[in-house]
């Protein structure tokens, strides 16, 4: 069972993602003036000195984050989909005299959708709610681009990991990614650190 839903966890964002890659591929690639390889940006939360969330365990969102990030890029990799990500190790994307260590990480994740230009970009994110630590599900939250993707990946999410469905929600003001991306993008909590069972799942 834990395998199946840790493996079902990677895949099912996967999912729709590569339909809408490959839809998404042959409208780029039938323009003669200006082909280009389909892309995807796939943006692991966090990292270096920011943790993220912390969560049952001492978990930390930013390795999760990471390490789902790299499973998702092998999966695309394997249909022929070239993936960028915004980070491939535990270090934070600021320099280190930078004042303002999250505002520089954030800024420099933007600056590298901006360059790769993609179909679109994933963000791995986790969720937490101490207070209510029963609490759990996975849910896709989108920029104004990005509503078509978002209903894709919360339809994987909730026929493989959710009990109780979800709805993906426009992002509100707060999510820096989702705010400063002009190219379609959705930011998935993948589950909720807060709860033991997810958290026993998503390590």
């Amino acid at each position: 069972m834990k395998k199946k839903v840790e493996l079902a966890m990677a895949v099912c964002l996967i999912l729709a993602a590569f339909v809408l890659a490959r839809h998404g591929a042959v409208l780029v690639l039938s323009d003669e003036a200006s082909p280009k390889e389909p892309c995807i940006v796939i943006d692991a939360g966090h990292g270096g000195s920011d943790p993220g969330k912390v969560g049952v365990n001492d978990a930390k969102e930013k390795d999760i984050n990471l390490e789902l990030a790299k499973r998702l890029k092998k999966l695309l990799k394997k249909e022929g989909i070239s993936v960028v990500l915004t980070r491939d190790s535990d270090a934070g994307l600021y320099p280190d005299n930078a004042t303002n260590k999250k505002a520089a990480d954030m800024q420099e994740r933007c600056r590298i959708i901006t360059d790769a230009s993609p179909l679109f970009t994933v963000s791995i994110h986790q969720n937490s709610l101490p207070e209510a630590k029963t609490v759990h599900g996975a849910q896709a939250f989108y920029n104004p681009g990005g509503e078509a993707l978002a209903q894709g990946v919360q339809a994987a999410l909730n026929t493989a990991i959710n009990d109780r469905p979800k709805e993906p929600k426009a992002a509100g003001s707060g999510i820096y990614l989702l705010e400063h991306t002009q190219i379609p993008a959705v930011l998935v909590e993948c589950g909720f650190l807060s709860n033991p069972d997810e958290t026993a799942l998503l390590n």
